[in-house]
């Protein structure tokens, strides 16, 4: 292959047909770039230009190669702007949590996060699956669960308890005084028919509060755990409100915890970095944040 600045000189020179606008083009002079095509030939093999009194005009060859070697060049180019473009862009901070985590505790106080860092744009995705952060080229997972699953690495953000909540209007309807008022009520309840999350029961609650025989006045059951939490704020129910998820709500009075009780799970929640994100300083920033809002009271 000849050498890349040959080819550009030559494109230049056949498109002007002069080895002097050539030369203004690059930057060069018109006699360096007559010596590049000389070198060009005699690589080659052949001639590329007649040069005729006053005029330069392409050989047949020349004109071939000229069709091929334009060609290539705005390939390149292209090719080059695009890589720079995507160079000159930041990435992202990826990260990944459940659907309930992201909309009841994550997005709410996201905004003091890029307040504070402007230049990081974060891409959120929630899933209900655990994904692989090498293979899906995400930057930081928060998860839940109990520490012995966390792994090595992970970063505990904060606990968990479980505990009834509701709207503050539905209390004045129907007052909720002890745990066997439940009887009374309308439950929101977490549909998992395959029970992978028991703690968020109603069953497991009751069990115990040792009233595993109470019968609620109905039920509703939501596929998402994000669908409780709203539906008890509207006063279609009593929900089981996990604390970090809750607790703003209730700090806010939209809505309130009646009975002190609380069941422990034994779960957290977790962050947790992948290896090629580790020495990036906007994740080091991002999960020292999160533990900052988890230590909040």
């Amino acid at each position: 292959m000849p050498p890349l600045d040959l080819l550009v000189g030559f494109e230049a020179a056949a498109r002007h047909l002069s080895f002097t606008k050539a030369g203004d083009e690059l930057a060069l002079t018109q006699s360096a770039v007559s010596r590049q095509i000389k070198d060009l030939e005699d690589g080659l093999g052949v001639a590329l230009f007649e040069r005729r009194h006053r005029a330069l005009v392409l050989t047949e060859a020349g004109q071939q190669f000229y069709a091929s070697a334009a060609q290539v060049l705005a390939t390149m180019r292209s090719a080059t702007e695009r890589v720079r473009a995507h160079a000159g862009r930041k990435r992202p901070l990826s990260v990944t949590t459940t659907h309930s985590f992201a909309a009841l505790w994550l997005i709410p106080r996201l905004a003091g996060f890029t307040r504070e860092h402007p230049g990081v744009d974060v891409r959120i995705t929630a899933d209900t699956r655990v994904q692989d952060l090498e293979r899906d080229g995400l930057d930081v997972a928060i998860r839940h669960g109990p520490a012995s699953l966390a792994g090595p690495n992970a970063v505990r953000l904060m606990g968990e308890r479980v505990f009834p909540v509701c709207s503050p209007k539905l209390l004045k309807k129907l007052p909720l005084e002890k745990p066997a008022d439940l009887a009374r009520h309308i439950l929101l309840q977490y549909d998992d028919p395959d029970v992978r999350h028991p703690w968020l029961h109603w069953k497991t609650w009751l069990e115990v509060e040792r009233i595993a025989d109470l019968k609620p006045a109905g039920t509703l059951a939501f596929s998402g755990y994000e669908q409780i939490i709203p539906a008890a704020i509207a006063g279609h129910g009593v929900a089981l409100g996990r604390s970090p998820l809750v607790k703003d709500l209730i700090a806010d009075g939209e809505l309130v915890a009646p009975f002190k009780s609380s069941a422990d799970p034994a779960r957290a929640y977790f962050a947790i970095v992948s290896k090629a994100a580790e020495g990036r300083p906007e994740v080091a920033d991002f999960v020292a944040w999160l533990k900052h809002e988890a230590a909040r009271k």
